[in-house]
């Protein structure tokens, strides 16, 4: 079963999907730009059985909270600090696109907190053609547009220490593409790929959406990744 909770970071408040056995390895699974820990439920089932799962929503989205100052880092140390208020030293963080981008962060920045990471439909980070948002959204979405914003502009024109700090990733890790249909260049995940010390690429063929898309396949390369 899981659980609704919520937990007071010094900036925020932010909420977080609980399953899984107690005692049982802790894995945190990040969300992507947009959605909100709900969006792994599809693959719950299958993870929460063998993990005690933690699936936050990032400041800004979902039941979080909207603090109006926004940004990779700042994500980053969100999750370091739900970290240390739940009192879990040492994880398993899987992130997808947006998600990623703060788990690679996050394993650069403290790199004995993770134990295994899986980065989902992320990149190497490297500047991109601007996007065009509306300045004045009318529709009711669950997230803070202000947000989007601000972390689209970060995306687009990346800090390049973050690409170089990949080669100071510890974890070993599983790099999951989405293979050509994906809007996401394909072979900026190989080079994140080789740029981790120890990191494997899987190529499942579902998209950007892989874990929602294909979520038998993903599963069965995920898990057994995890467990070992």
């Amino acid at each position: 079963m899981t659980g609704m909770r919520t937990v007071d970071l010094p900036e925020l408040t932010l909420a977080y999907r609980e399953s899984g056995p107690v005692g049982g390895p802790p894995l945190v699974l990040l969300h992507a730009l947009g959605e909100r820990g709900s969006d792994w439920d599809v693959v719950l089932p299958a993870l929460a059985p063998r993990h005690h799962v933690y699936a936050p929503d990032l400041r800004g989205h979902g039941d979080s909270g909207r603090p109006g100052a926004y940004g990779l880092q700042a994500m980053r140390d969100d999750v370091l600090a739900f970290l240390d208020a739940l009192e879990l030293d040492r994880v398993d963080l899987v992130g997808h696109s947006l998600g990623g981008a703060v788990a690679q962060l996050l394993a650069q920045a403290a790199p004995r907190r993770i134990g295994r990471l899986v980065l989902e439909e992320i990149p190497a980070l490297y500047p991109r053609p601007a996007s065009v948002l509306p300045d004045d959204p009318d529709q009711d979405v669950h997230f803070d547009w202000a947000m989007v914003r601000a972390v689209k502009a970060q995306l687009d024109d990346p800090d390049p220490a973050w690409r170089a700090g990949l080669a100071s990733i510890t974890a070993r890790t599983l790099a999951v593409a989405g293979g050509p249909t994906s809007p996401v260049p394909q072979e900026r995940i190989a080079e994140l790929a080789r740029r981790i010390p120890d990191c494997r690429l899987v190529t499942v063929e579902a998209g950007h959406l892989v874990h929602r898309a294909r979520p038998e396949e993903f599963v069965a390369v995920v898990a057994p990744f995890l467990s070992r």
